[in-house]
């Protein structure tokens, strides 16, 4: 999803953030809009969430006053990785219950080396994978122009593919990557028994499956599961440091010693061998201690946010709205509502600015003709507040439409 989505595309990226100006510039009116919402993010006194890579620099370097309290200071700086980036590897690593991991400056790296090196193992250069996959929608055809790689599009609906999907898939692949959660269809994901049978359906046919976790971390409280056991079910991993983790960037890549080895030598070519990396490190450690053991409060309150946003929109007396899953998968969700989504997107930023509580403080999208969507994040912020508060902000938001 990028800020400066398409006509007919999904929802802006903020407070999310990763995708922004991939399809190119935006007219007057919305560039505008965008100035304005985020001035009103950073003034808001209530949000629902407060990203900080929306702050000023200041801010941003405030993350590392405590950092401390993760990692010995005193310790050399990183040259071409060694010293703390190892740390940070064998620390996701751990978490993952994977033989070794790699950092890599973004996840569009990692995850292209990563299956570039199982197309290596499988001879199979295809990738089979969902119509809405991050790859498919947001890196410019990155998997063929760049890696030799040929994507396979298992099923365009919105949820993950299923077992009988993958098994009768009509063309063979050799690698399964699955998105978890899968954000473009509402940050959804499968039972643990789904995704289970999905991953032994792949096996079957003799492919290696490759877990798209740039939110997994989110993930432990739907499936009931620790991050270990989620993982385990992949060959490979890919999770995100600073979608939840809220740090100033990069990725990590984790799996079987061999194959984290030969991704690291492809890293290198790739481009992603950086002189110093302690900074961005150094912030995903903090976010390890800080954001990781908050995340399922965040998803246990985003369910209570989303219900009440859908009581405080009936009782509005708005004609149809949409809460997207009715119950969250994660602590990010959609919203559909029954207008333009220009409206919507103005009605939200003047809330914003006239009341300093900003309920929507993503873009909308056009979800369809007359039909709005959005995202909505809930994290540190968002746990002050209650039920009751929701809805009144939905009563301000639903007068301004």
């Amino acid at each position: 999803m990028s800020d400066t989505t398409e006509e007919g595309g999904r929802p802006g990226d903020e407070p999310g953030g990763e995708h922004g100006g991939e399809h190119g510039g935006e007219h007057g009116g919305k560039a505008e809009r965008r100035l304005r919402r985020r001035a009103a993010l950073r003034s808001a006194e209530r949000v629902l969430a407060r990203p900080g890579f929306l702050g000023t620099i200041g801010q941003r370097l405030a993350l590392l006053d405590a950092a401390r309290e993760s990692y010995d200071l005193d310790e050399p700086s990183d040259i071409y990785g060694g010293g703390i980036v190892e740390t940070l590897e064998e620390r996701v690593a751990g978490l993952l219950g994977k033989e070794a991991a790699a950092f890599f400056p973004t996840g569009t790296m990692a995850q292209q080396v990563a299956l570039r090196c199982w197309a290596g193992r499988t001879g199979s250069p295809t990738v089979a994978l969902h119509a809405l996959a991050h790859p498919e929608l947001h890196e410019r055809n990155a998997f063929s122009t760049v890696s030799g790689l040929r994507p396979l599009r298992v099923t365009d609906e919105p949820r993950l593919p299923t077992a009988d999907e993958v098994r009768d898939f009509d063309e063979p692949f050799g690698t399964l990557m699955l998105e978890l959660p899968l954000r473009d269809a509402g940050f959804v994901l499968p039972t643990w028994e789904e995704l289970s049978e999905v991953v032994a359906a792949a096996r079957e046919r003799d492919a290696v499956v490759h877990f798209d976790g740039a939110r997994l971390w989110e993930s432990t409280t739907h499936f009931g599961r620790p991050l270990d056991e989620i993982a385990d079910l992949a060959d490979s991993v890919y999770v995100s440091l600073y979608k939840s983790l809220d740090g100033y960037g990069g990725a990590v890549l984790a799996g079987p010693r061999t194959l984290v080895e030969e991704a690291k030598a492809w890293r290198h070519r790739y481009g992603g061998a950086i002189f110093q990396q302690f900074p961005t490190v150094l912030s995903a450690l903090v976010g390890l201690d800080r954001e990781l053991p908050r995340l399922p409060e965040y998803v246990a309150h985003a369910r209570v946010v989303a219900a009440a946003l859908r009581e405080g929109l009936a009782a509005a007396g708005v004609p149809w709205t949409r809460v997207h899953p009715e119950v969250p998968h994660t602590n990010e969700f959609q919203v559909w509502l029954p207008y333009d989504h220009e409206v919507a997107a103005e009605a939200a930023v003047r809330q914003g600015e006239e009341t300093e509580t900003l309920l929507f403080a993503n873009e909308w999208g056009r979800g369809g003709p007359g039909i709005a969507v959005t995202e909505v994040f809930v994290r540190a912020t968002g746990l002050e507040w209650t039920a009751d508060d929701v809805k009144a902000a939905v009563t301000e938001f639903v007068a301004r439409l």
